[in-house]
């Protein structure tokens, strides 16, 4: 299994080390937490983001329905969809990244996704989170990336903060896929 591997254990400690924080701070849901998650403090590290492409590829060449293109919600995503993307490549099963803006380009061709032109109506995709709380941003991906005409068919995310998003997530007919949950940075002792 893919969470118990060496290369799961040195990503959980550079989330422990670079990401998790305790601390108070309000997040975009509007909730109060005693910590936060920054995955781009992970995500943007060069081993970090090697080891998030390389542990998400894993999952989505071993599990569940296979994907043509992986993609996610501006800003968190960026780093996610590219590591999954560099390494795919790197081994020789190449995924097409997109990425969601947030608004619709304002120029030009008013598009509401980055690297859409090569990747065909239809095409099944999975949406990449980086920290999920209540599920609101990545639903909000889900539904655009569906109103673009691409087929989500997985949702994978770095870290569940296990607040309400799994369910969420569930209960509009998508099955959370997280290689951590904040449980699993809590913990006590090494890797």
């Amino acid at each position: 299994m893919v969470e118990k591997s060496p290369q799961w254990h040195r990503l959980k400690d550079l989330l422990r080390e670079r990401s998790y924080e305790r601390r108070r701070v309000v997040l975009t849901s509007g909730r109060e937490s005693h910590f936060y998650i920054d995955g781009k403090q992970t995500s943007l590290h060069p081993e970090g983001a090697y080891l998030i492409g390389k542990l998400f590829l894993h999952r989505l060449r071993s599990q569940g329905p296979e994907v043509r293109a992986v993609g996610g919600m501006t800003l968190g995503a960026d780093p996610l969809v590219t590591a999954v993307a560099v390494v795919s490549h790197l081994e020789g099963h190449p995924l097409q990244a997109f990425i969601i803006r947030k608004e619709p380009k304002t120029h030009g061709t008013g598009q509401w996704i980055e690297g859409r032109k090569h990747i065909p109506e239809g095409t099944p995709v999975a949406i990449l989170e980086d920290v999920v709380t209540t599920g609101g941003t990545t639903l909000r991906a889900i539904e655009r990336a569906q109103m673009e005409g691409l087929r989500v068919v997985r949702v994978l995310a770095l870290v569940d903060r296990e607040e309400g998003g799994r369910e969420r997530l569930g209960e509009a007919g998508f099955r959370l896929e997280a290689l951590f949950r904040r449980s699993d940075l809590e913990s006590p002792g090494p890797g």
